[in-house]
């Protein structure tokens, strides 16, 4: 069924109001956002299908309360595993014990779930509300006149859309053709991540950080009995099998109780920066997502904030097609700060994990210390959860 406009008069015709380029969880939830609305978008996507790796696998609290309204938050929480701890550990020793069950919410856990399945619930539901993604169709060029943007594709068709919003990741072609500058850097070591399945060791409703002075290990679990494995290494392997990943569990995870790789679902190597664009504006362009921000995945935060993005961005473009622009500024004014909290914290943890052996033991007697205190474990839970963004 076509899609109503409510954009102002314009003397150039368009394609569509919104163009979204870039159809992972950022773009498919900015799309069904403003589909839900009646708003005219096109999605497109570089890629022939959706990815079906699993890359992110944690969704917060505040991401399933700000999802409800667009009706998939219900459908990713009976997909996925409730971990309701959270802990950063030396080994055996637990130095800060991070429990969500006392939030102020309807879901007091992590929701830990497959970045693909997100996406299918994601897909699903724009479908449902007439929207689609165009596949493959990659960013040539953008330009950009007074009332539109037109968009350039590498099979040579072309649109022009009110506003043009890159959802297309770190690599994002929508930032580059816009000139904004990507400001930040680049951790010296590569991650590698695989989701394996278990046996022994670890629990299958928490999120465990290890800290060890080999480096740090993020083992999360997942549905069907899987567990998310990540780890900072000096040069990861580009395909990591079973041997090298209980290499890593054996170095930095229990010892008391060994957990035991059966095997590896799959697995994958990355190098990870810290950046966050210096605007979130040019025009009649906008950015979100990790096209606006990258950083460590310790915390597990960054599809989070990228959707977190989409539905504020939504509201925003609502408001400029009916004829506040100004809403486009209040939104990278908003969501930007965010970015930069949601960096450091990701950056701080990520140092502390692989701080240098000899300074081990102070960080964690500093580290045992602070979770003493009640009021600091509350606040680790709020800022984890999201909810603090509220």
């Amino acid at each position: 069924m076509p899609q109503t406009s409510t954009s102002s008069p314009s003397n150039t015709p368009v394609d569509t109001d919104v163009l979204i380029v870039g159809a992972g969880p950022t773009g498919l939830t900015l799309g069904a956002a403003l589909a839900r609305r009646g708003i005219a978008t096109t999605l497109v996507d570089r890629l022939a299908a959706g990815v079906n790796t699993s890359r992110a696998a944690v969704v917060h609290a505040r991401t399933l309360e700000a999802l409800e309204p667009l009706g998939v938050a219900e459908r990713l929480d009976r997909l996925g595993v409730h971990a309701k701890r959270f802990t950063i550990r030396d080994r055996d020793r637990v130095l800060v014990p991070i429990d969500f069950t006392s939030l102020p919410t309807r879901y007091p856990y992590t929701l830990m779930v497959s970045q693909a399945v997100t996406e299918g619930v994601l897909l699903e539901r724009l479908t449902e509300l007439g929207g689609r993604v165009l596949r493959p169709r990659s960013l040539v060029a953008l330009t950009q006149a007074a009332d539109h943007v037109e968009a350039q594709f590498d099979d040579g068709s072309r649109c022009r859309a009110r506003f043009l919003v890159g959802a297309d990741g770190m690599h994002s072609r929508v930032r580059e053709a816009s000139g904004i500058a990507f400001t930040g850097d680049s951790y010296g070591e590569s991650f590698v991540l695989a989701d394996v399945h278990l046996s022994g060791g670890v629990p299958h409703d928490e999120v465990i950080l290890y800290f060890s002075p080999a480096g740090m290990v993020v083992v999360a679990p997942l549905p069907d009995h899987a567990h998310r494995i990540v780890a900072t290494v000096d040069d990861a392997p580009e395909v990591p099998d079973a041997a090298y990943v209980q290499a890593l569990l054996d170095a930095r995870g229990p010892e008391r109780e060994r957990a035991v790789v059966r095997d590896v679902i799959w697995g994958s190597r990355f190098r990870v920066h810290h950046r966050v664009a210096d605007t979130y504006r040019d025009r009649r362009v906008l950015l979100a997502g990790d096209a606006a921000h990258v950083h460590s995945p310790a915390g597990g935060q960054g599809m989070n904030v990228g959707i977190l993005d989409a539905l504020h961005l939504s509201n925003a473009l609502i408001q400029a097609l009916a004829g506040d622009t100004a809403a486009l500024d209040a939104y990278g004014q908003a969501r930007r700060p965010v970015a930069q909290q949601v960096v450091a914290l990701a950056h701080r943890l990520t140092r502390m994990a692989t701080v240098r052996p000899r300074l081990r033991g102070l960080r964690n007697m500093l580290l045992g210390l602070a979770s003493k205190l009640p009021p600091l474990r509350r606040q680790l839970a709020w800022r984890l959860s999201g909810l603090v963004y509220r």
